[in-house]
Order: structure tokens, then C-alpha cells, then sequence
């Protein structure tokens, strides 16, 4: 069945990739779906630059002509489901029961209700966040859980890894940490740095490497912490890259430091998915779906001295690391393969227009 789906962000994010990342598997898997974004996005521009899509103006939820542009796609759209993401294009949509189109708000984090009660049915990355949306007033009946999949990764040749080693100056021979997620307080990157501080600067005659892959409003401020640390010359600031994979491939370890607020974390995922030993730490989303010591080694959020006791414990054992992957990719192929996921969705939309429309 044809599905709508629409996202009003104008930058990339954790849940701007996974948008991406569920249109691709929603095609791989035969899915007929149209796209609309937010004119001159990233997404627009480096995502679905030369695919069929939308681009709307998505400029501010009280905007007349953002409205209107909404509301006439929907109702020249085929697509009965309507699903969106986030709360911008959320509250600019408004459909009426009984117009052959169901809502469905789909909710990657703990975002005001307000925004997004007026859907038909929602959906929630973890049942955490499907149990608080419940408590807030959502009718349980129309609230689904269903979780996020790994992309399968992208293979890369080793000519352009070792490429990218040379261009940003790292040696086959560092142990490589990588560190995916915007530069905002809920990653936690302050306890980052924190830890590189306190690690020392070699391993088993292996030299660390930081590489933060992201950008947001906190790296000014956190370049100042780390070269008050004394750990800049550490740490690479790779920015926001738009294709992850090699970056992934590279690393010798994942980290995922994020605060208690981290609903889900898809990074999680990436590094089961790319086979990489991960140290995260234990906000809510990660003690729902992680398995401490098998699949992650967890350490406390918001602490510093944890995380590097974590961080060099796993480096220094090199069959936790074998353990934790083998696990990693188990809990991959068994509870976030991209072909069940796929499947709840496409069972949820049968359910929904068999009770709606």
C-alpha cells in the first residue's frame, strides 16, 4: 500500500538519517512511498537530490502557506496512510476522520504531546517512550511500538579507508574511537573528553584516537574543554558526514555517551550492525535494548571516570571486544534486522486502514 511521509527539518540529525534510512528499506522491500521535505534541506539537497519527492516550505507550524501546501499534497496524494515525523510537519498536518487517510505520528524522542495528539495513531521507537506517551493521555489502543533497524553497512574498499587514514593523519596502528552524534547536551561529549583526559595516551603501544563525527551548537565550547584538557591534538572533529560508512569501517571502538534524555540512540545499532566493540552509557534507551557485559560494555551517564574505566577496559581485552561483536550482530540479525521491521510496519498499516477507513 502507498504511504506518505513527511519531515519539516531543515539540518541532518539522528532522526533525519533515519528517515533516510527507512525510505531506502521501505523501497528495497517494494514498498510504494512518497517524500516531502522541507524545501533547501539537507535532506533535499544531498538525500533525495535527483529522486521523486516534495520539497514544501514547512516554515513555521503557524505559517498560512505551509498549511495550505500541506494540506493540498495530502489531498492530491494517493497514499491512505499519512505518516509523519517530528513536530513540525506534524502539526501542519490535519486530516479529518472519515477521509479515507490515517495519521500516524511516528516519535523518536520525548517531545511535547501537545504537538502531536491530534494524529490518528502513533508510534514509539521504544516501549519506554510508548508507556510515557500512554501515561500523558494517548489512547493505548493507538499506540505501537515498534523499534528502529540498522542500515545494512555499506562495504568500502580498503583503498579509500586507508586514503581517509593518510587524510586525516591517523596510522592503521591507533586504536580508534569513534564517536557519531550531534554537539548538543544530551550526547554527553562533555564526559567524553572528560574521560580522554584521564586515559593515557597510549594503550598496549597504541596511540588514541578520538574522532567525533557530528556538529551542532556545543562544539565551540567543547573544543575549548579539550584543549583545556590538554587532549585537542587527541581528537579529530569529523563534523557531520553525510555517508557514515567508512568512518564506521575505520573505527576500532565505538562510544556513545549519551545523557539519561537519549530516547533510543541508532548509533547503538550502527555499531552492532558494523561489528565494532561498544562502550555506551546508560540512559534509558540503552537499558531497554542493551545486554550489559554481552552485546556493550554500560557504564553511569554524566561520569566522567566511569566511561574511560570502561573505555580502557574493553581495550584492553581484546575477547570481551570478539564477545560483545559476536553478540552485537546476533542481537542485529534477531531483534533490529531491517526485514521485520519493515514487516511490523507494513502489518500496522493494514491494521490501521482495516479499523479506520
Amino acid at each position: 500500500m502507498k504511504s506518505l511521509h513527511m519531515i519539516g527539518s531543515p539540518r541532518m540529525g539522528g532522526a533525519e538519517r533515519w528517515f533516510v534510512r527507512f525510505i531506502n528499506a521501505m523501497l528495497r522491500h517494494g514498498e510504494e512511498v512518497e517524500v516531502a521535505v522541507r524545501r533547501g534541506s539537507e535532506l533535499a539537497r544531498h538525500h533525495f537530490a535527483g529522486r521523486a519527492h516534495y520539497e514544501l516550505p514547512y516554515s513555521t507550524v503557524w505559517d498560512p502557506f505551509s498549511r495550505y501546501a500541506v494540506s493540498r499534497l495530502i489531498a492530491r496524494s494517493e497514499a491512505p496512510i499519512v505518516q509523519t515525523y517530528m513536530g513540525r510537519a506534524t502539526r501542519l498536518t490535519r486530516i479529518q476522520p472519515g477521509r479515507g487517510k490515517v495519521h500516524v505520528a511516528r516519535l523518536g524522542g520525548y517531545y511535547k504531546l501537545d504537538a502531536f495528539r491530534h494524529a490518528h495513531a502513533w508510534i514509539g521507537n521504544t516501549k519506554g517512550l510508548c508507556d510515557w506517551m500512554i501515561r500523558g493521555g494517548l489512547p493505548a489502543k493507538r499506540v505501537f511500538h515498534i523499534t528502529n533497524f540498522a542500515e545494512p553497512p555499506r562495504a568500502v574498499a580498503a583503498e579509500a579507508l586507508a586514503a581517509l587514514r593518510r587524510r586525516i593523519a591517523v596510522r592503521p596502528e591507533d586504536w580508534t574511537i569513534l564517536a557519531p552524534g550531534r554537539l548538543i547536551d544530551v550526547k554527553g561529549h562533555r564526559y567524553l573528553i572528560d574521560a580522554l583526559r584521564r586515559l593515557p595516551a597510549e594503550i598496549n603501544g597504541r596511540r588514541l584516537r578520538l574522532v567525533v563525527l557530528g556538529d551542532g551548537e556545543l562544539a565551540g565550547p567543547l573544543k575549548e574543554q579539550a584543549r583545556q584538557a590538554g587532549v585537542a591534538e587527541r581528537i579529530l572533529w569529523a563534523g557531520w558526514q553525510h555517508d557514515p560508512a567508512p568512518w564506521f569501517h575505520m573505527a576500532n571502538m565505538v562510544v556513545f555517551p549519551s545523557r539519561e534524555a537519549e530516547t533510543l540512540g541508532n548509533v547503538i545499532l550502527e555499531a552492532w550492525a558494523y561489528g565494532k566493540p561498544l562502550v555506551v552509557t546508560a540512559f534509558r534507551g540503552a537499558r531497554e535494548i542493551t545486554r550489559p557485559g554481552e552485546d556493550a560494555w554500560v557504564v553511569p551517564c554524566d561520569d566522567g571516570a566511569a566511561l574511560a574505566a570502561g573505555m580502557e577496559h574493553v581495550i584492553r581485552n581484546p575477547d570481551l571486544q570478539k564477545h560483545m561483536v559476536t553478540n552485537g550482530l546476533v542481537r542485529i540479525e534477531r531483534d533490529f534486522s531491517e526485514a521485520a521491521i519493515i514487516a511490523q510496519y507494513r502489518g500496522l498499516y493494514a491494521k490501521l486502514l482495516d479499523h479506520w477507513i
